[in-house]
């Protein structure tokens, strides 16, 4: 309350001056995360590419599984198969529209490294490899898929990023030397094609899921590849032998449903939320993963060395998920 002075009564009159009008406090732009929303963003990519990793441990395990009962092209072609039935599935119950032609490219990429390359190339590296030699030399596929996709989308991860994703791959190396007593075998070579292919299609992916959801991308690309599927498992099954056993036909549907579609939904979707190359670090732990399995699954003995490379493996980890991408 102010006092005033009244031009017709020496009385003061007590009036109440109006509030100053409050300024609202603007609202957060349209489409601009908050700082907690942002967050919780990276914590759900995170998990579930975590839940990618893990499937994909199970992947070679379930692949010498499924040798039991076929052979190294019929069990791709056929695993091919079955996956591209089950995202042809999920994406003509919800209706989901035809990808722009501009993506088509993107996708066929994406086909061709993670649905056809890299399981061709490891099942057949399976042959004469085990499970836990091959894990730790795909173990550099989170180095490769940084490389690819610092060039593809032009980012460039920090010096204390690079670092950590080069110490921990030299850890892999050096894992992988001592396991194989330094020799470059046929399947060593398989391996490291299927590297190549693997990271390009990872890139790629993890660019269109930015546009599109990640099951999409992954249930297109198989889509596009089914009759290239079709056609493989009608001539493989009429070549190769298959003796079908419980451990044939777990593994079949392992790789099938597990590694191939449930595997890269969540981790494309993952990717899309912390990052192709933060992500790609995560897979660091996957070759670890997969000794354990393939100890517990199959039987095979792993050196003492596994531990100490797990240990280094997981700082690592720890490392790139603290620096900027």
């Amino acid at each position: 309350m102010t006092a005033q002075n009244s031009a017709t009564t020496p009385n003061a009159i007590a009036v109440e001056t109006p509030a100053a009008p409050r300024t609202p406090t603007p609202a957060p732009a349209s489409g601009t995360p908050t700082p907690g929303a942002a967050a919780d963003r990276r914590g759900m990519g995170t998990l579930l590419a975590s839940l990618g990793v893990v499937s994909f441990s199970l992947t070679f395990p379930s692949t010498a599984w499924g040798l039991e009962s076929f052979g190294p092209w019929s069990l791709v072609a056929v695993r091919s198969t079955l996956a591209a039935l089950i995202a042809g599935a999920f994406l003509l119950a919800l209706r989901v529209p035809v990808p722009d032609r501009r993506h088509w490219a993107g996708l066929a990429v994406v086909g061709g490294g993670v649905v056809v390359g890299f399981p061709l190339l490891t099942t057949l590296a399976l042959r004469t490899s085990t499970t836990s030699h091959a894990a730790v030399v795909v173990g550099l596929l989170p180095l490769t898929t940084a490389v690819f996709a610092a060039v593809r989308t032009g980012r460039r991860p920090s010096r204390a990023f690079w670092a950590a994703a080069l110490a921990g791959a030299a850890v892999v190396i050096a894992f992988t030397v001592q396991q194989s007593g330094g020799d470059v075998s046929a399947g060593d070579l398989y391996l490291f094609g299927a590297l190549l292919v693997c990271a390009a299609g990872y890139t790629e992916g993890g660019r269109l899921a930015r546009v599109m959801p990640g099951w999409q991308v992954i249930g297109w690309a198989l889509v596009m590849c089914l009759p290239l599927a079709v056609a493989g498992s009608a001539v493989a099954l009429a070549y190769e032998p298959v003796r079908l056993t419980t451990h044939g036909v777990v593994g079949l549907v392992w790789v099938a449903a597990g590694s191939t579609f449930f595997g890269l939904y969540v981790w494309y979707r993952g990717m899309a939320a912390v990052g192709i190359a933060r992500a790609s670090q995560l897979q660091l732990a996957q070759p670890l993963l997969t000794l354990a399995w393939s100890v517990w699954l199959l039987g095979e003995s792993v050196s003492a060395a596994a531990p100490l490379a797990a240990g280094a493996v997981l700082v690592c980890i720890a490392v790139t998920q603290r620096t900027g991408s």
